[in-house]
């Protein structure tokens, strides 16, 4: 490997063990641990269905890739993900233990089939017979018959029958856990008992096994999980008579049909069953095979039951108003006096719901254009766009339909929007559309007035709960045209547009920030001041950490706040030892990018959609935006001052990314509780 970089799929892993420690952190409350629990897991399977299966698919294809693996060949970092990830499993097992243990001493208590106590018999046959026996599939498998696809992600039990008869010793049979049922299931209370008792939907099952294998004369039944991970990459059909909404679709259905890249299995498996099942699976060298634990798909533990016990859960935080915007009245008219700021989840997302809303009535809007790239379930946005189609405004709206994992749900609402007489753009040849942005053209005294925003996030009300991130509401006049251009860029993209204060890729963003890094440098070389900061999901194009290495080199001082993959290595004699780099790992998942440039001490400020990625500096629409109103400015500046100071939830990347905690030398600074008081004391 390169001593130059951090190989991304690597850091990646070190993310997701950061994950992994709020699972262990016995400060985090209960509950939420079990539920980071599954976040891990949950993180897992979509990285082997992406960045695995990608990994596979440049070893099938006979390629080495070591430059743009960051120095290891293909095959050598398949095994080294298996390895890696076969130890953060049996840790996450480990504390799956604990953590049983402490619901014990809370006086809840997960049963499996040989602990169901006399009291719940009765629940447990009734349940199963009304609700898991009509979804259940209950699948007879032998040498001679057929195997069944195994879908992605879903767990079986894989059942072993030794029979009396001694001519088939041995029957196998699959059972397909049902996705539509909660996983977890709360037993009845027991009259004088205090404690609550919950059983895993595999336990129930198991617990039923006599009764569903009853016409086999058997003298001994077992039960085992597994499950297959299949490649999720969508292979796009060439036909020019299908529109890409077809073409997606069919890609989204073929999905299913994917190559499998990991089998996992419980580890007390019966050795002939496992060789049966991955004969069968057509399990190959490639795959990553990760002997498990007695309970799979533990990205179910996301929707553990609350039970009540907000004891063991965060306290909820309301989200706040922004200080001087209420949600009465006109928020045209408040953007029109001065640029606001909304940092979600501290805010509460409700302004960027109101303002497509008040534009969907206004009279005098014209017409409302956004980006669209992840959507809630449930939208309120995509209603309130199609109100406004209802109300004779010209809605444009391009919505990116490769959004992985949301392909059916931005299809479905594609097609709604659609029918309701929404212009619909479906981005641009070869680019993800990944900017977040709206305009509105309003017409006041005879003349067009812009309004819109700009932000770090998808506007989807349900991660607005959950992510942080800034949106910027702004009547300037100078972004707003150029705004305008990026969306005349969508409909006529053979056309080279010019910006003069947007960043925007792929025509200026790696340029602009490249030059701005070079000004740093020379800055530096002047005996000046010379910082730069940014916070970043992920940072791994090598061109720029060439670059900041140079730039830690001529003595800039960089600060990077890195929540995901950082191929870059910090800290290095001679060749990063001025750059620092922390990750923030909490309750809300970390997702602005903020890009931070001292200039001599006249500060510029970025937000942006755009990490320091390849595909988002060279293949995506990305949007980078300066902060221009001054207040707007300082409170990024305050909130990044925050999270930089974070000695509570920050880990230290250091250049062999160990996770270790920043240390605590002075007061504790938990960055997101500290974020959240500071734009509460903003009202007061």
């Amino acid at each position: 490997m390169s001593p130059r970089y951090f190989n991304r799929e690597l850091s990646w892993l070190k993310f997701n063990n950061r994950v992994l420690q709020e699972a262990a952190d016995t400060n985090v409350p209960l509950i939420e641990r079990l539920r980071f629990l599954g976040i891990f897991s949950n993180n897992l399977d979509e990285f082997f269905r992406v960045r695995y299966a990608t990994i596979q698919r440049i070893l099938r294809a006979g390629k080495n890739a070591t430059k743009s693996l960051g120095g290891v060949t293909a095959a050598d970092l398949l095994e080294k993900i298996t390895t890696e990830v076969i130890k953060d499993q049996a840790k996450s097992f480990e504390i799956l233990n604990q953590l049983e243990e402490e619901l014990k001493n809370e006086n809840i208590i997960l049963v499996d089939e040989t602990e169901i106590l006399p009291d719940h018999q009765d629940f447990i046959r009734s349940y199963f017979n009304n609700y898991v026996s009509p979804a259940l599939a209950t699948i007879m498998v032998s040498n001679e018959s057929e195997f069944p696809t195994l879908r992605d992600g879903l767990g079986y039990l894989a059942v072993r029958m030794v029979m009396k008869d001694n001519t088939l010793p041995v029957r196998y049979a699959l059972l397909e856990i049902p996705k539509s049922l909660n996983r977890f299931i709360e037993l009845p209370a027991i009259e004088g008992d205090d404690k609550q008792y919950i059983i895993l939907l595999d336990d129930l099952i198991r617990d039923r096994m006599h009764y569903i294998f009853n016409i086999f004369d058997y003298s001994h039944l077992e039960a085992h999980m597994i499950k297959v991970t299949l490649d999720a990459e969508i292979d796009i059909d060439i036909d020019l008579k299908k529109s890409l909404i077809e073409k997606i679709s069919r890609g989204v259905k073929d999905r299913k049909d994917g190559d499998p890249v990991r089998f996992v299995y419980d580890k007390s498996i019966h050795p002939e069953t496992l060789d049966f099942i991955m004969s069968k699976v057509k399990i190959d060298d490639n795959d990553s095979i990760i002997p498990g634990g007695r309970y799979h798909n533990r990205r179910d533990y996301l929707k553990f039951p609350s039970l009540g016990r907000t004891d063991l859960l965060y306290e909820k935080k309301t989200p706040l108003p922004i200080k001087g915007v209420s949600m009465r009245g006109s928020l045209l008219e408040k953007i029109s006096q001065r640029d606001i700021l909304q940092y979600a989840p501290y805010h509460t997302f409700s302004n960027t719901i109101k303002f497509l809303r008040e534009a969907a009535l206004d009279p005098k809007v014209i017409n409302i254009k956004i980006t669209i790239y992840r959507l809630a379930e449930v939208s309120q946005i995509a209603a309130s766009l199609i109100n406004a189609a209802k109300n004779g405004k010209e809605v444009t709206v391009s919505i990116e339909l490769q959004a992985r994992f949301d392909e059916q749900a931005n299809i479905n609402y594609a097609e709604l929007m659609q029918e309701e007489g929404v212009k619909l753009i479906f981005g641009v040849p070869g680019l993800k559309v990944h900017c977040k942005a709206c305009v509105i053209n309003r017409e006041e005294n005879g003349k067009i007035v812009r309004y819109g925003f700009i932000s770090t996030g998808n506007f989807n009300e349900a991660t607005a709960g959950i992510y942080t991130d800034y949106t910027v509401f702004t009547a300037n006049k100078k972004l707003l045209k150029e705004v305008d251009k990026v969306f005349d860029f969508f409909e006529v993209n053979y056309k080279l547009y010019r910006y003069k204060h947007l960043l925007v890729s792929p025509h200026s963003l790696r340029n602009n920030i490249e030059k701005k890094v070079r000004r740093e440098i020379a800055f530096a070389k002047a005996g000046k001041k010379a910082h730069l900061r940014m916070k970043l999901n992920s940072f791994s194009d090598f061109k720029m950490i060439e670059l900041f290495y140079e730039a830690s080199n001529a003595g800039v001082q960089i600060d990077l706040i890195i929540r995901g993959i950082c191929c870059l290595i910090p800290g290095i004699e001679g060749m990063s030892e001025n750059i620092k780099v922390i990750s923030v790992v909490d309750k809300y998942l970390e997702h602005p990018r903020v890009y931070q440039f001292h200039n001599n001490g006249e500060i510029e400020v970025y937000i942006s959609s755009a990490d320091m990625m390849g595909r988002n500096l060279d293949n995506r629409v990305e949007i980078a935006c300066p902060i221009y109103d001054e207040s707007v400015k300082r409170e990024i500046l305050d909130t990044l001052d925050i999270c930089w100071n974070d000695n509570v939830k920050a880990r230290e990347i250091c250049s062999q990314q160990l996770n270790h905690y920043v240390e605590q030398e002075e007061k504790p600074i938990r960055s997101q509780f500290e974020t959240y008081d500071y734009y509460k004391n903003q009202l007061f």
